[in-house]
Parts: structure tokens; C-alpha cells; sequence
């Protein structure tokens, strides 16, 4: 789906409607109204709790826990990891903020067959989201589940069908679309204001030369750990402590860099970025790709890119990401974030806030035109996020991060993962999700799951 023409606004009526543009947003729906959950008893909008279980209690997932149990109404009543010291993190975290000790498991399955479990919120490495959401789905249960929410297209597809079939609300963690400013800018966009938007960049520019997380050897799993659980559906491999990615000095997780459980920064980071793009300029995705890169210089056993740029062509406009893995430095210092480029004006945003820089008057004169101040982000977009999903789990409404907008933003990275590893430039028909005449590009939508997992 292509962006409609905009309404080109002059210059001069540009400058002057700054104080618009700050006040400008796109609402998100807060009205809750009671309502059954398919399949159990409870009214949900009630004043019992909701039931939220856990599964995967590493950084991202104990975020996720805490900000659960910090929304009205909602307890956290169970836990799983199959590392028992991620397990232990967790109940720690718990009962330092005085929250009720939850019920704890090693084997996820357990967890989703407790009949009195309302959420699932799914927090582990991106090879597991699929299994488990659609796992959830069936069970009947709504389920939040992080971003990408694949590591193939095919993943993404089949979730939104499972999340149909069974009614269930599956919302995604883009928390941008949460975020006022955010809001904000994507309105701005739409407005016309820009004018005609033909080239959007987003990028992030870390410098992890030389070494990156290191070379560590293959060895056996620390104690607690359950590595074939772990790997789950991924091909069986010898543990070693970057592909595990724990505590690991100086990085988040570093599973994301290995392509039997994710994608690297393309599918880490970019999945965000791109994600506000899609939003702001009306479009589920690309109709051609093109990748360059590859590992250059870091010396970690990472397999994803230390530097990468990635060209998607949308109806009407390109975008571009770039990613650079040794070099963080940038003339203005924004290392990260998104830039849409329009006739009348450009505009910024991260989540640091936006602003906005019209074009000059005319070449060769000096322009009158002033860029607005980066505008304030809005800190608690996560915990935003999380209480307008549980809003929709008691309305039943759709949620602004719904599981169809979380397949298309992290379906489109992927794209463009597939041209980097062919080294070509791809043709995609978004409305089939194939592309056009590759089989060979086309095998790669899909993955297959080792025994006895399926994805079904």
C-alpha cells in the first residue's frame, strides 16, 4: 500500500505553524469497557487481577515483568527461564519492589497450561517468539510478545493467523508507537507538512573495534542452564558463551548476532526504526531490497554484519538503514535514529523527541528558516505501552502495536537480510509475501524447526 499524495504546505506557512506542529498527536485509544475472555469466566475489567505469566526472565524479559506488575489489577504469577540464575534475578527484582512471589518454571509449556493465566508475555531469544506465541494463542491466552517477532517472514505470518483464529489480542514491543512524540512526529508526517517525501534514512553507529564480545571457545553450559531448551527449535550446537549471550561485559545479549536465533542489528534495532516508518508513511513494506556488507573488522565470532546498508523501495520513496559497527561518530552526534526527508522540510526523531528543519527559501539566499529545538521524548513509553496493551486485553479492542503491525516491521528487515546473504537486490510482492521469480530468495521466508518442535 502505497502513501497517498501529500498536501504540500508553503514554507512560510510552514515556519509559522511550529507551535501546531508540537501539539500535534495521534490518539491512542484508552477506553476500557468490561469484557469475557474467550474460553474462561473471568470478566476481565473487574476488580480480580489479571494472571500474567513470564517466559524468559533475561534483561528485556525482567523489564517487561516489572513493567506488568507495575500496571493496576495485574500480577505477575508466574516465571519461566531455563537458566535458573536468570530465575533467580527475577524473584529477586520481585520481592525487592514488594510484588507477590509468582509460581516458577523451567519448561515453558507448564507455564502456559495454567488455566487461570490471562497474559503471556514471551521475552526470550527471537527464535523462540513464534512457538510460544502461537503455543499461547491456542492455549487461550493474550500474549505480548517482544520484537522481531520472528526470525522468518513465514513465522510472522502464521502468528497473525493463529492470533485471528483464536481471537486472541497479541500485541507487540515496538513501544515507540506508544510515545507521544513519536505520535507526534507521525503526524507531522501525514500532515503534509514535509511536503513531498521521496527519502527516509534510519541508522545506528556503534564502534565495537577490535575486539567486540571476544572469541570465547565452545565449552559446557554453566550450571542451571538447560542448552537444549534453549536451542529449542534453533539446530543443535555446542554451548559458547556468545551465541548463549549472558552476561556478557559491555553488551545487552549477544545471541542477536547469530543467524540460527536472530538477525543482528538489521532485525535488533531495525525493527524499531523501520517501524516508524512503515507508521508514519502508510505502507506495510518494500517492493524491491538491496543489502551490502558484511564482517569486516570485528574480531568476536559474531555471524551477522559489523557494517551494513540496506535500500528498500517503497511506492513512491526510498529508505534506507545503515549500520556501523566501528565508527559511532557523526558530524551533528545523533548515532541513531530516523530522518524523513521532504521538499518542504525534514524532520527528526529518536526517542530523545523530534524536530523539525524546513528547506531555505531559495538557493543563494539567506533563509529565515530556523530548525525547531528537539522536541522532549517521553521516558515511560515502555510502561505506556504495557498499560495500553492490558487495556486492550479488558476492551478486546485492537492494540496500537497489534500482531499484524509487529509481522510487517520485523518482516521487513528480514527482506533485507535474505538480499544481503544472496547479494542481490530483490523484488518482493508484499500482498503474497513471496518474491518475484527467486526460488531461491523464496526458501529463505521460511525455517525449518528442529524435532520434536513445530510450528502448527
Amino acid at each position: 500500500m502505497g502513501k497517498p499524495e501529500s498536501r504540500i504546505i508553503p514554507r512560510r506557512q510552514l515556519l509559522k505553524s511550529g507551535a501546531a506542529l508540537a501539539a500535534a498527536a495521534v490518539a491512542i485509544d484508552g477506553a476500557v469497557a468490561p469484557a469475557v475472555a474467550a474460553g474462561k469466566n473471568k470478566i476481565l475489567g473487574s476488580n480480580e487481577d489479571l494472571l500474567v505469566g513470564v517466559i524468559g526472565t533475561g534483561n528485556m524479559g525482567r523489564a517487561n515483568m516489572m513493567a506488568f506488575a507495575e500496571v493496576e489489577n495485574v500480577r505477575v504469577a508466574a516465571v519461566c527461564d531455563c537458566y535458573q540464575r536468570n530465575l533467580d534475578r527475577a524473584l529477586e527484582k520481585l520481592e525487592e519492589e514488594e510484588k507477590p512471589k509468582p509460581q516458577t518454571f523451567s519448561d515453558f509449556r507448564k507455564l502456559i497450561e495454567m488455566k487461570d493465566l490471562d497474559v503471556v508475555v514471551v521475552a526470550t531469544p527471537d527464535h523462540w517468539h513464534p512457538l510460544m506465541a502461537v503455543m499461547a494463542c491456542r492455549a487461550g491466552k493474550d500474549v505480548y510478545v517482544e520484537k522481531p517477532v520472528s526470525v522468518a517472514v513465514s513465522e510472522g505470518r502464521k502468528m497473525v493467523e493463529v492470533a485471528r483464529e483464536t481471537k486472541r489480542v497479541v500485541g507487540v514491543g515496538t513501544q515507540q508507537r506508544s510515545g507521544e512524540h513519536f505520535q507526534r512526529a507521525v503526524e507531522i508526517v501525514r500532515s503534509g507538512r514535509l511536503g513531498r517525501i521521496t527519502r527516509v534514512q534510519t541508522w545506528n553507529y556503534v564502534n565495537e573495534y577490535p575486539e567486540g564480545f571476544g572469541n570465547p571457545p565452545d565449552s559446557d553450559p554453566p550450571e542451571g542452564l538447560d542448552w537444549d531448551m534453549w536451542l529449542g527449535p534453533a539446530p543443535r550446537r555446542p554451548f559458547n558463551k556468545s551465541r548463549f549471550g549472558v552476561d556478557v561485559e559491555g553488551f545487552w545479549s549477544t545471541f542477536r548476532w547469530f543467524w540460527d536465533y536472530a538477525g543482528g542489528w538489521m532485525t535488533d534495532w531495525g525493527t524499531h526504526l523501520i517501524d516508524v516508518v512503515q507508521w508514519a508513511m502508510e505502507t506495510n513494506g518494500p517492493e524491491h531490497v538491496f543489502a551490502s556488507g558484511g564482517k569486516y573488522a570485528v574480531l568476536d565470532n559474531r555471524e551477522t554484519p559489523d557494517t551494513m546498508l540496506a535500500i528498500f523501495e517503497y511506492p513512491g520513496f526510498i529508505c534506507t538503514y545503515e549500520f556501523r559497527g566501528c565508527s559511532r561518530e557523526t558530524a551533528d552526534g545523533r548515532n541513531y535514529g530516523i530522518l524523513f526527508h521532504g521538499t518542504e522540510a525534514s524532520l527528526f526523531v529518536d526517542r530523545s523527541g523530534y524536530s523539525l528543519t524546513p528547506e531555505m527559501e531559495e538557493f543563494g539566499e539567506e533563509s529565515q528558516a530556523k530548525t525547531l529545538p528537539l522536541s522532549s521524548g517521553d521516558s515511560e513509553q515502555h510502561q505506556t505501552h504495557v498499560k495500553a496493551f492490558i487495556d486492550c486485553v479488558k476492551s478486546r479492542k485492537p492494540f496500537v502495536s497489534d500482531i499484524e503491525v509487529g509481522h510487517y516491521a520485523s518482516a521487513t528487515p528480514h527482506l533485507a537480510n535474505i538480499s544481503l546473504r544472496l547479494g542481490r537486490r530483490l523484488k518482493y510482492d508484499l500482498k503474497n509475501e513471496r518474491f518475484v521469480g527467486d526460488d531461491q530468495a523464496n526458501g529463505m521466508l521460511a525455517r525449518e524447526y528442529r524435532a520434536p518442535w513445530k510450528l502448527a
